[in-house]
């Protein structure tokens, strides 16, 4: 780990620097280093930069020594970190404004799936949302997704469980550092967790599991996801919250139903009722909204195309993408993979359904005609 990683982890820890005006003065900087080394009178030219995050800034030796300490437990505990800046940053949470500046891996999981999915729900999870949740997690093996959660006690670990017993690739996002695993219960599930996938946080080790930390590790885990699938809640709850992030930036929601006179299922048929959330009962209802194909997933099949209509530069880009996928994607995906604007993607898709080249498929995929 060099001095950049030092800079990165320091800056996360100056007093009011968030993820949003880290970003900021990284861009205009050009890396975590030259904010340190910049003077200040460059500093204050940045738009949003006050005075006292300048001070902060200059007088960061504390948070250098903090930062040289965490570097050595990264190194003893082989974790790794992740600028926002670099490629295996997850380029869906880089879609979110509020995306963290850094953060803490610990495993081998790729961050950047072809599909993945959020399964979250209430601690106090009943017989039936545990078995809905193994219904949901073995469906997903054939679509070879991977499986997002908080490791929060309830629908969080069977969700972890399950993917782990069916060798499913799966993140716990924890609302904590690396040092430990809250709840300590579930510490053997994450042992487990690290042969075929990762343990990710955005905190620096001994960080305690404070409240205010779990909303912050929702965001993350709605912001990761193609979409979010709640299983068993109240009307109120970390599970709630996380679908509204997700409905915030721009991801699909589900939500399994129950019983009417359920409180475990009030949340989940609220979501439903208030059309923020589609209604699913197992893997293949949301492959169908997603417009998923299981087979092309292992029999991919050559479609060759003659396309007679002229396209524009930002159209054919957007079509050798489809193509080249051969799959339905949503616009986040296709603004991603084209590095188009989600304004510009959404626009571009509009010409080409307009001139029958792509169609919408259920849970706005789009696809080739």
């Amino acid at each position: 780990m060099d001095s950049n990683v030092l800079h990165q982890i320091a800056l996360t820890l100056v007093p009011g620097i968030g993820p949003v005006n880290g970003k900021n003065l990284v861009s205009y900087c050009g890396s975590a280093k030259a904010v340190f080394n910049l003077p200040k009178a460059r500093l204050l030219k940045i738009p949003g930069v006050g005075k006292k995050t300048i001070e902060a800034i200059a007088n960061a030796n504390e948070v250098f020594d903090k930062a040289n300490k965490e570097l050595e437990f990264l190194r003893q505990n082989n974790i790794n970190t992740i600028f926002y800046t670099q490629s295996n940053y997850p380029q869906r949470l880089k879609q979110c404004a509020d995306g963290p500046l850094l953060l803490y891996q610990k495993g081998e999981a790729n961050l950047n799936p072809n599909k993945i999915i959020a399964i979250v729900g209430t601690r106090k999870v009943s017989e039936y949302g545990k078995k809905i949740v193994s219904i949901l997690v073995e469906g997903l093996k054939q679509y070879e997704a991977t499986i997002i959660s908080g490791l929060a006690y309830g629908v969080d670990f069977q969700a972890h469980k399950n993917a782990v017993e069916n060798d499913i690739c799966n993140i716990a996002v924890l609302g904590h550092g690396l040092h430990t695993v809250y709840p300590a219960a579930n510490k053997n599930v994450a042992n487990k967790i690290l042969n075929n996938g990762c343990l990710l946080s955005e905190f620096i080790s001994g960080t305690k599991p404070d409240r205010e930390n779990f909303p912050k590790r929702n965001r993350i885990v709605a912001g990761m996801a193609d979409a979010t699938i709640v299983v068993e809640s109240a009307t109120k709850g970390g599970a709630v919250i996380t679908a509204y992030l997700a409905q915030g930036y721009n991801r699909d929601v589900f939500a399994v139903p129950g019983k009417t006179t359920d409180s475990n299922s009030a949340g989940c048929n609220n979501l439903i009722k208030k059309n923020i959330a589609g209604l699913i009962e197992n893997a293949e209802d949301l492959a169908y909204q997603l417009g998923w194909d299981a087979q092309a997933a292992t029999n991919p099949k050559t479609n060759q195309r003659t396309l007679l209509i002229a396209l524009n530069d930002d159209e054919q880009l957007l079509y050798n993408v489809l193509k080249d996928t051969e799959k339905a994607l949503s616009v986040d995906q296709l603004s991603l993979k084209s590095e188009f604007t989600l304004s510009k993607t959404t626009s571009t898709l509009l010409n080409l359904e307009l001139q029958n080249i792509v169609k919408v498929m259920p849970g706005s995929r789009y696809k080739l005609v």
